[in-house]
């Protein structure tokens, strides 16, 4: 943990006994600026794994001035209900380092979080095109509809992209269109944003990871478990 922010180390340490080894293999592939696929079984903390190192960047760095790179962390969910609840479970880790932060003196972080897909209200979308947040949560067809808006212009910030569950979306056409809306989006950025995939254990992994990756080499974090 010796890589993250003190108010981060802080609060795993009080929320967790220890790093999993699928947390320990993403954080050594991520925090070098790889691509990585985490292949693991539900329970072994890979939501965590992906998002731990994106949200102690955003938390220890100063808010973009231009409003349009604030948004600096995506993620992409197949499933409405699935991108619901992951915006639930980010409030725990984003409390708790806002509150270490506080207890250690430091400035206080203000990380916000959004949700779109195809049921949120019309004025929260436009909201988004002025107003982005930290950490954008979206679906594969929320995402190619905002690239194809003039909201696109609220991604070009973006330096993280997490694709969860990505098994379920290689080699379908849900995943074939989401593959071109991830190469949309780094033809907006400076510099390509680091791809994070996470998978239930699939084969052959392989071909998941030239999935996600597209002609980028992506390191693969498979950690042996036990049923």
């Amino acid at each position: 943990l010796g890589r993250f922010s003190a108010p981060t180390r802080a609060w795993f340490g009080s929320a967790f006994e220890a790093a999993t080894p699928a947390q320990l293999g993403a954080w050594d592939a991520i925090s070098t600026g790889q691509h990585a696929l985490v292949v693991a079984p539900t329970g072994s903390g890979k939501t965590l794994a992906a998002f731990l190192w994106a949200l102690d960047r955003v938390a220890s760095e100063p808010v973009p001035d231009d409003p349009r790179r604030r948004c600096r962390v995506l993620y992409v969910s197949p499933l409405k209900a699935l991108a619901v609840d992951v915006e639930r479970n980010l409030r725990s880790p984003l409390t708790g380092i806002r509150r270490e932060a506080v207890r250690l003196d430091l400035p206080e972080p203000d990380v916000t979080v959004g949700v779109r897909s195809g049921d949120t209200p019309a004025d929260e979308r436009r909201r988004f095109s002025t107003k982005p947040p930290d950490v954008f949560i979206t679906t594969p067809e929320s995402l190619f509809l905002v690239l194809t808006s003039q909201a696109r212009d609220s991604l070009r910030g973006v330096e993280t992209v997490i694709v969860d569950e990505v098994h379920a979306l290689a080699g379908t056409k849900r995943g074939a269109h989401l593959a071109i809306s991830l190469e949309r989006l780094d033809a907006l950025l400076e510099k390509p944003a680091q791809r994070i995939g996470l998978s239930a254990t699939v084969r052959p992994v392989e071909e998941v990871a030239s999935f996600l990756g597209g002609s980028r080499p992506v390191t693969v974090v498979q950690p042996p478990a036990s049923k």
